[in-house]
């Protein structure tokens, strides 16, 4: 999987598995009084859960979730709808950390997928002091490299022709 991306799944071979599972696990605990949305859906024919459609339906759910825990490969909290612990041992596990979305499919019902994500738009931040600065505008367009030589991050910014414009009006401001 990539940096962003981790997957779990029960009797799973794959060598990252471990540390996959320990990134879902602290991704999980760091929930502890934070609102989430828990959405349930049925897995499509073809199993790719990128076909769901995550639009919010009746049944969904958003609550403050608290002392979520990790025991083993059991999933634990509690709602802040209820007093009651819940729990769920999954079959396998993925986390996408720039959706800040959690895949879980439980054990006990394989057909279904459960989706544990923040209500509302988290944007993944990123500080790059000093890097190294590219920069080309051809045909109108505008195209920005940033590379982090510490990080090994390389990022490259597309800007159309009103994009670009507003940026040099800022940069000259």
């Amino acid at each position: 999987m990539t940096n962003n991306i981790f997957l779990w799944q029960q009797n799973s071979i794959d060598p990252d598995t471990a540390e996959n599972l320990k990134a879902i696990a602290q991704w999980w605990m760091e929930l502890d009084g934070k609102e989430v949305a828990w959405q349930q859906r049925l897995i499509p024919p073809g199993g790719n859960l990128e076909e769901i459609d995550w639009q919010p339906q009746k049944f969904d759910e958003q609550f403050i979730i608290q002392t979520p825990q990790f025991k083993g490969i059991t999933l634990y909290w509690r709602s802040s709808k209820t007093l009651d612990e819940r729990n769920l041992t999954p079959s396998k596990l993925q986390l996408n950390l720039i959706q800040q979305q959690l895949y879980i499919i439980p054990q006990s019902q394989s057909q279904i997928v459960i989706s544990v994500s923040f209500p509302e738009i988290v944007y993944q931040k990123l500080n790059i002091i000093n890097p190294q600065v590219a920069a080309t505008a051809k045909d109108g367009k505008g195209i920005i490299l940033l590379r982090d030589e510490t990080k090994k991050l390389e990022i490259t910014i597309t800007l159309d022709g009103e994009k670009l414009d507003l940026l040099r009006d800022r940069l000259n401001s």
